[in-house]
């Protein structure tokens, strides 16, 4: 592996980090939406 490939992998698993962490909070985003529904009867 060369320098620019690490550098790249490295960008990627920072980019990777926080897509995970978006797809959580919408995922409780959706549960919450959900469960507000529910309670309303919606």
């Amino acid at each position: 592996m060369e320098a620019n490939d690490v550098k790249r992998l490295k960008e990627l698993e920072e980019e990777n980090t926080k897509l995970k962490k978006l797809f959580a909070e919408v995922c409780l985003e959706n549960h919450a939406m959900k469960e507000l529904f529910a309670k309303k009867g919606w």
